[in-house]
């Protein structure tokens, strides 16, 4: 692998899965309940590809707008833009390759999917920039991540079931808590170069934040099981993700960087238990 090709794919982070991990799960979410427990083979192929590509696509934008900033902030000062590895340019037109690429994918859903798509490249181009004029961009990010499930309901039925609202407003208060936790890792160095975030505005109230922001999580999972009628499986699915979350808790206590960061990894397996409680929830309905 060459200098600028290794340099490309960490720019779109190729060589930390845990984004497109944490896009996967709500994105099979919306599609296994869309599809009733069977999606069609075709949209698990669609969106599984799609959810890389635009991974890639949000991470390039990243950090094309943090440009200037990385330098300043110890966990990103290497990456390749802050590095001198790459040209804006050359980022740019990655970025427009695989936009391109994510788009013919979507060319092969419908009319409704397509039309919403062109939404998701707005956020996925946009999301970077509000981490300058508010303290809410997870809450940005959550929806960029999250707008594949009402193109997986789409894609699946021509139309976008209200339950679908339901599970995107679920990953966005699931978002904001992971990246919350990843917030907190650089929130010294964002103070001081006047980046904002939730991690800030939560101060010294995080944690009570965090637990507060997991109980609505968890009540809006648990709202979904009853609206949807899932058996016991997706109930104990939940219950898993619940543990999970008082062990992210007890990891971030201190507040630590390294404990914060495992807490902020942990969440990939939130997302599977989640997965797994909705596969056998309609296996054995």
């Amino acid at each position: 692998m060459t200098n600028k090709t290794n340099a490309l794919w960490r720019l779109m982070r190729f060589d930390r899965p845990i984004g497109i991990l944490l896009l996967l799960w709500p994105t099979l979410w919306a599609l296994f309940i869309a599809g009733q427990g069977r999606p069609s083979l075709k949209n698990l192929l669609i969106f599984s590809i799609g959810v890389v590509l635009m991974r890639a696509a949000g991470c390039i934008m990243n950090d094309v707008a943090d440009r200037n900033f990385d330098p300043h902030v110890e966990r990103t000062r290497c990456r390749p833009l802050a590095a001198g590895e790459l040209s804006v340019r050359e980022a740019l037109a990655a970025f427009f390759v695989v936009m391109s690429l994510a788009f013919g994918l979507v060319l092969m859903t419908n009319a409704l999917t397509i039309k919403l798509a062109f939404v998701g490249a707005a956020l996925a181009a946009s999301y970077p920039f509000f981490k300058r004029w508010t303290y809410f961009p997870q809450v940005v990010l959550g929806l960029a991540f999250g707008w594949g499930i009402p193109m997986a309901f789409a894609a699946e039925n021509g139309s976008v079931a209200p339950v679908a609202w339901l599970v995107l407003l679920t990953n966005i208060t699931w978002s904001v808590i992971y990246d919350t936790l990843y917030a907190m890792v650089d929130r010294d160095d964002d103070i001081s170069i006047g980046l904002k975030s939730t991690a800030i505005l939560f101060g010294r109230h995080d944690l009570l934040m965090l637990r507060i922001l997991k109980l609505i999580m968890l009540a809006l999972l648990l709202a979904t099981g009853v609206i949807l009628q899932l058996s016991w499986p997706w109930f104990a699915g939940v219950t898993v993700a619940a543990g999970l979350f008082v062990w992210q808790q007890m990891l971030v206590i201190k507040r630590d960087r390294e404990g914060c960061f495992k807490a902020f990894l942990n969440n990939n397996w939130v997302g599977m238990a989640i997965l797994a409680g909705l596969l056998a929830a309609y296996r054995v309905a």
